[in-house]
């Protein structure tokens, strides 16, 4: 794919797919063990929420955006490719992930039995009911068009990160000022990226 072999991406980040797994199991195994039924009452100013329950603690979508910033940079830091390459990257993390969930969610409509990825929380999209069949198929169809769309930012990352080099900010100050605002507009839109997955994830 794209002049390299699939051993040779799957070796690139072969530590960020077996992180996946890992969560992907300990998440699963909270959520069946009954860990994540638990909420613990804090009481605040504005009335008496909930510290997320223990299976929340474990984000997929945390795992994802950690293998996301990591390719992103490491593409060009350790001269594997280009952005061609950086795309079957992301669309292995991505395919990995909702394959799982997609037979988590199998596993919740065949034993009749919700869990933490079937779980009206994490599926507003299903409505009342996230032991469907329509909301398994999509975790395992739609898997490419998620990685597209990380594919973008991924993108925006490397280029800068393809910049940022020895001398990189010498120049006339009108260049200079150029490349911090182009790295200032990326480290904010990372950081909304960020606070984005962990609020929804």
């Amino acid at each position: 794919m794209f002049g390299k072999k699939l051993g040779e991406y799957f070796r690139f980040e072969r530590w960020i797919l077996i992180l996946i797994v890992v969560v992907f199991a300990l998440r699963l195994g909270l959520s069946l063990a009954g860990v994540s039924k638990p909420e613990l009452p804090v009481m605040t100013r504005t009335g008496i929420p909930t510290i997320p329950k223990a299976a929340e603690w474990v984000s997929l979508n945390l795992v994802l955006l950690v293998g996301i910033l990591y390719c992103a940079i490491a593409v060009q830091a350790r001269g594997f490719g280009t952005y061609k390459h950086l795309f079957p990257l992301l669309l292995f993390q991505t395919t990995t992930v909702h394959w799982l969930v997609g037979m988590a969610i199998i596993l919740g409509i065949v034993t009749g039995h919700n869990n933490v990825f079937t779980a009206l929380e994490h599926c507003g999209a299903c409505g009342a009911d996230g032991l469907k069949w329509s909301h398994a198929l999509g975790h395992i169809v739609m898997a490419p068009l998620f990685a597209l769309i990380s594919w973008l930012p991924a993108s925006a990352i490397l280029f800068v990160t393809r910049r940022v080099q020895p001398g990189a900010f010498k120049g006339p100050l009108v260049v200079v000022l150029a490349k911090f605002v182009a790295l200032a507009a990326i480290a904010v839109a990372s950081l909304v990226l960020i606070l984005g997955i962990v609020r929804f994830s």
